[in-house]
């Protein structure tokens, strides 16, 4: 995956957040929404939602049955979101001293399997005033994997994340060193 499709994802995903979910203070329907989305009781209440439905033909899923589990995942957690703003999730819950979620808590988050994942983090959302940016949070629940899992950890505990080229070139050294 490269980085801009993940860029262009959370894009898309952060527009229909703003129309769908983020204006909750002014819009009614907004409120009901995430109010649906937040008592569902399964992944079938958030599929019989008009909007999720909105989310993949705006990300242009042909087979929107087989991405049906990341949609959920999305439009649930994202339910819980109240602001946008700059700082990443992980960075958020990785901040102060001591930081919003414990270092125990964290490492059980990024052990988490995927049906487990979106209670996690809703439950994290409240220890940052509901607040990250979003776009980055729904890129990072799309593209849910090892190399998202590595990246939040990299945010959590405030160290810049090494590059591929990174990897290449200490690769590169042990092989030669062989």
């Amino acid at each position: 995956m490269s980085d801009d499709k993940k860029d262009g994802s959370g894009k898309i995903i952060f527009k229909w957040w703003r129309t769908h979910l983020g204006n909750r203070d002014t819009s009614s329907a907004a409120r009901a929404l995430a109010a649906r989305l937040n008592r569902s009781q399964g992944p079938l209440e958030v599929l019989a939602e008009p909007a999720l439905h909105a989310l993949a033909r705006a990300l242009d899923l042909r087979d929107a049955v087989r991405y049906a589990d990341r949609l959920v995942r999305i439009a649930q957690v994202l339910a819980g979101v109240r602001e946008h703003v700059p700082a990443r999730l992980a960075q958020r819950l990785g901040a102060g001293e001591p930081p919003p979620m414990s270092t125990l808590r964290f490492q059980r988050l990024m052990r988490a399997d995927d049906d487990d994942l979106a209670t996690a983090l809703r439950r994290a959302l409240p220890m940052v005033d509901r607040a990250c940016n979003v776009a980055a949070l729904g890129a990072d629940l799309y593209f849910w994997g090892e190399k998202t899992r590595t990246a939040w950890c990299f945010d959590y505990f405030g160290a810049p994340a090494p590059n591929s080229s990174q990897f290449e070139k200490s690769n590169q050294f042990e092989e030669e060193d062989a």
